[in-house]
């Protein structure tokens, strides 16, 4: 089997259907579909998947499980996978009708560890951009020969991944935090033997207010320290610090000095978590501003960085709420 479609499935009552649609109107000769009910409890799920499976039970299995969360129940679909690779379609997204053939016809190609494509960000009222999900070039690469490819966005579902890559690295998605994406797809970028990146919008994500990283919960941005924790650490360990230094020490700037800390001053600009997201980069990053990636930043968020550095939070703040959501 070629390929392993994994969904995990937690309240989303309103768009599952969907979802599991836009994977049926796919080619699915070569794959299987695995629903990953984390413990849902809005009382629709839970039996829509398993509706699902009696309706197409060649193609679709269920696993329910107690709730471990995103990653977790990743992890659960990437132990039951039959298939030589897998794709992470999240249930409240959906895919394009010809992702999976084009997926085939490329792994037929190449064979790479990874498959890189882009994305339609939209809003579920007509309005969608098309996004560029990867850094770096076309064509088939490791990070060692082109290491902007570590700048990309580290969504699992932007990509297709041999899963050998998960087995034989043991590198899974942490349970129950926020950013295991990133903790996980910077460490995969490094351990693949060969890279491919698309430029085609094969996934369309939908930016919904309810989101997990769109929630309001101020305490848990401060898991993008543990995130980079991690993230420094395996480098480290592996020997790969140094080669991908500057890359990391972007990502941290993109991460925790501009995602994060404006997520948090947008909210309330006296929170001491700025201070802190600053005193790591200062630790960890002590050079961050003379980067060299750094010019290649939107004006907008040198602008923040700059006033970000006066310490001007009440401003930034003023500047969101009088340009609403943008």
């Amino acid at each position: 089997m070629r390929l392993s479609i994994i969904v995990p499935v937690y309240n989303v009552k309103e768009y599952l259907q969907g979802c599991i649609d836009s994977i049926l109107a796919n080619d699915c000769s070569d794959c299987e579909i695995i629903l990953v009910d984390d413990g849902a409890t809005d009382g629709v799920c839970p039996a829509l998947c398993d509706e699902n499976a009696a309706r197409h039970p060649d193609l679709i299995r269920v696993i329910h499980q107690e709730n471990r969360g995103l990653g977790g129940a990743r992890n659960t679909g990437l132990e039951a996978a039959k298939g030589e690779y897998v794709l992470f379609v999240d249930s409240d997204d959906t895919i394009a009708p010809q992702t999976l053939q084009v997926l085939t016809e490329q792994v037929e190609k190449t064979h790479a560890d990874i498959y890189s494509f882009d994305f339609c960000s939209h809003d579920g009222q007509g309005n969608e951009t098309v996004m560029e999900a990867s850094a770096g070039r076309e064509g088939v690469f490791t990070l060692a020969e082109d290491p902007d490819f570590l700048l990309s966005l580290p969504a699992a579902w932007a990509r297709l991944w041999r899963r050998d890559l998960f087995i034989n690295t043991g590198i899974r998605y942490p349970d129950r935090v926020w950013y295991e994406d990133i903790r996980t797809t910077t460490k995969l970028f490094a351990a693949a033997s060969s890279i491919v990146v698309l430029k085609q919008p094969l996934y369309y994500y939908l930016a919904r207010p309810g989101s997990i990283m769109r929630s309001g919960n101020l305490l848990r941005c401060r898991e993008i320290l543990d995130a980079f924790d991690d993230i420094l650490q395996w480098f480290e360990g592996h020997g790969l610090l140094e080669r991908y230094y500057k890359e990391l020490c972007r990502l941290a700037v993109d991460h925790i000095r501009l995602a994060a800390s404006i997520r948090v001053i947008r909210q309330d600009p006296h929170s001491p978590l700025v201070k802190e997201f600053a005193h790591y980069m200062h630790v960890h990053f002590p050079d961050w501003k003379k980067n060299p990636y750094l010019a290649d930043l939107p004006r907008k968020h040198k602008l923040l960085l700059w006033l970000m550095d006066r310490k001007w939070h009440t401003l930034i703040a003023l500047l969101f709420r009088l340009g609403g959501s943008k």
